[in-house]
């Protein structure tokens, strides 16, 4: 056996290298250590950026504004089977609790209410319609939602009353829009009240845009009062800067017309008021029943026996026989429009003119609508005050 040679310095040799691996493990461990605490911060880092990110987004979300709630679009619904209603005016819906009172009539199903009247203010302020602030026709007499959700709630069909050329503000605002007179100056009825010009293009607008900013909130029916030319004041000096050659008859009709273009795709009824007279002869102011009929869904005949002379209809009083006046204007309508499918509805007078009107007076007038076949009626009275069991008559027998 060769014995190997002993290496003097090996045990110092192997104190240093067991020395130098103490120190690669404490350097490891160090090392390791650092590391896991570098991952463990990089992690919490990450995760505080992670709930930043999110506490931000939430804070970002907490300020930004509520998308504000689409208004769902509200379907026009159809008209009673017999129609029972009154007419409110702007002024009377402007009282707190008053459309609601008007909603719990016994017997009534259809509230007639004014968008625009004859003094050319708008019940409410039409975003949809700048022109009406603007000459400042639009006041706030009622919130139309509140009245439409009002209305439907009890169950009431809503009629919006639109009176369209009889219009003192817009034509003082816009004296090019009116009729005038032939120096120039505005034109006025014995009232002293202004017209707009049914030629004029521009006053159709305004009309229709009203029309269908009220539909679009809810009326199911919008209803054309004054739908003519002027019966009053010194006609012989009225100028219409708009005129054109079309006869008024056919004026008065190309309007409607129009307007029932632009409401019709909305589904919304359409109807005008005339004359109670307007069925039994010319009367010269561009009203004619049957030219306008093919264009609506109702015509109300205004027949309130007190607006007619002695002798009309072949009786000497018509004022005195409120039945036989209304049944004699009927059939003149049922005659002029037979074949046409366009509901005729009258206006009666529940209203004092001449003498005092009952509810015997008035419950003559709806027997003579449902004589006639009408689909019901509506109450006129201006200062809203209608008669006790008009509404819930039934004819005995």
């Amino acid at each position: 056996m060769v014995l190997q040679p002993v290496d003097p310095n090996l045990h110092y040799k192997e104190r240093r290298r067991k020395a130098r691996r103490r120190r690669r493990a404490r350097r490891l461990t160090v090392l390791t250590v650092a590391v896991a605490a570098s991952g463990a911060t990089l992690g919490f880092l990450a995760l505080a950026r992670g709930e930043g990110a999110q506490l931000e987004k939430a804070a970002v979300t907490a300020k930004a504004p509520a998308a504000p709630a689409k208004q769902a679009k509200l379907a026009p619904r159809p008209a009673p089977l017999e129609m029972r209603g009154v007419h409110v005016t702007m002024a009377l819906a402007s009282i707190p609790g008053k459309v609601e009172e008007y909603l719990r009539l016994d017997g009534l199903n259809t509230l007639q209410l004014d968008i625009k009247d004859e003094n050319g203010e708008v019940g409410f302020v039409p975003s949809a319609v700048p022109l009406a602030k603007q000459i400042g026709a639009a006041r706030s007499y009622y919130r139309p939602r509140q009245v439409v959700s009002l209305a439907r709630r009890h169950g009431v069909y809503l009629i919006g009353r639109i009176v369209c050329f009889e219009d003192p503000i817009l034509s003082v605002a816009r004296p090019e829009l009116a009729v005038q007179r032939a120096d120039g100056s505005r034109w006025t009825n014995h009232a002293g009240l202004g017209w707009s010009d049914p030629y004029n293009r521009r006053v159709w607008k305004y009309i229709g845009d009203l029309a269908v900013a009220s539909a679009r909130l809810g009326f199911d029916e919008i209803q054309f009062d004054y739908v003519r030319f002027p019966t009053d004041g010194d006609v012989e000096d009225m100028r219409f800067p708009a005129e054109t050659d079309t006869p008024m008859g056919w004026t008065i009709a190309e309007f409607v017309h129009y307007a029932s273009k632009r409401l019709k795709p909305l589904g919304v009824r359409v109807s005008a008021d005339v004359f109670g007279l307007a069925a039994t002869r010319d009367l010269g102011i561009g009203q004619v029943p049957r030219r306008i009929s093919r264009y609506l869904d109702a015509i109300y005949p205004m027949v309130y026996p007190s607006h007619y002379g002695k002798g009309e209809h072949g009786l000497d009083d018509p004022n005195a026989s409120p039945g036989q006046t209304v049944s004699a204007s009927l059939a003149d309508f049922a005659r002029e429009l037979s074949g046409r499918k366009t509901a005729v509805i009258p206006w009666l007078q529940d209203f004092s003119y001449g003498r005092t009107y009952t509810l015997a007076d008035v419950q003559a007038q709806i027997d003579a609508a449902r004589n006639a076949g009408s689909p019901g009626f509506l109450l006129w009275n201006a200062a809203g005050v209608y008669s006790d069991g008009a509404l819930t008559y039934r004819a005995s027998g």
